[in-house]
């Protein structure tokens, strides 16, 4: 995660231009974890609302292009992500203003009702099209790890967000928000089922009732085995580059669990 920049430190130029767009600020509170830009803060207003707010410098390519791809697909996705109200460069700053959506995460915990919520949104995410929206292939982030023919079956039309850890996704209101898109890639219907199945596991499930929670999804039962296979190596192996061979083996684990499933 980037270094934060504390709201009080921005340019008085950006302040006010999102004191412009949200109203007189009576108080702020930093944004502390699981999102990927410099800024991130709750501004609380005079007339009692609350609004998001999130930024990355103007010369921050790959952050300015994440936060573009979340623009992009709160066009497509709504009832799924929590709404851009507004966006704009000034000030050197590329800044985002979100409807607030609370700041709790959800509890992944066997038991836990966040898992049905997270169900339901993920269901309504299935019908998702990146069709249109400047977001790469799933397949792109795999290159060096699969062959041309590995990288042909993640090929997909589905929108996906790819990083549904429970930074992610926040409930609010009796609903799951799927919140922070700057990873937001095109793909299989089944690889955000097939990542948040491993989540279930990371927060204690065992292997089968995680596997069990994602053949409630149709894409997940329909799913291509060969490209479920391409997915967990391509995963594994990515991993094992990141944080070296020993570090891997928990997550992967995990991965690789999702081969019982389609190869049953």
């Amino acid at each position: 995660m980037n270094s934060r920049t504390d709201w009080a430190d921005l340019p008085a130029p950006v302040r006010a231009q999102a004191v412009a767009e949200v109203g007189p600020v009576v108080d702020w509170e930093p944004v502390g974890s699981g999102l990927n830009c410099r800024l991130a803060v709750h501004l609380y207003t005079e007339d009692g609302s609350c609004r998001f707010v999130k930024g990355v410098p103007e010369d921050d390519a790959h952050g300015v292009a994440g936060q573009g791809r979340e623009v992009a697909v709160s066009r497509v996705a709504a009832g799924v992500v929590a709404p851009v109200l507004w966006s704009r460069l000034c000030g050197g700053w590329d800044l985002l203003v979100f409807q607030c959506v609370g700041d709790q995460h959800v509890d992944l915990t066997a038991g836990s009702r966040d898992v049905d919520l997270v169900a339901e949104t993920l269901h309504r995410a299935q019908g998702l099209k990146a069709t249109g929206l400047a977001v790469p292939r799933l397949a792109e982030r795999f290159e060096g790890f699969l062959d041309e023919d590995g990288l042909r079956l993640l090929d997909g039309e589905a929108l996906l967000h790819t990083d549904t850890n429970p930074h992610n996704m926040i409930p609010y209101l009796s609903q799951v928000y799927l919140v922070d898109w700057a990873m937001a890639a095109s793909g299989p219907a089944w690889v955000d089922v097939a990542y948040t199945a491993v989540r279930l596991m990371e927060a204690g499930w065992p292997a089968a009732g995680a596997l069990e929670w994602a053949a409630g999804f149709r894409s997940w039962r329909e799913a291509d085995p060969r490209a479920v296979a391409a997915f967990v190596s391509a995963s594994c192996r990515q991993w094992e580059a990141m944080v070296g061979p020993v570090d891997c083996r928990p997550s992967n684990r995990r991965f690789e669990a999702l081969l019982t499933a389609v190869h049953a």
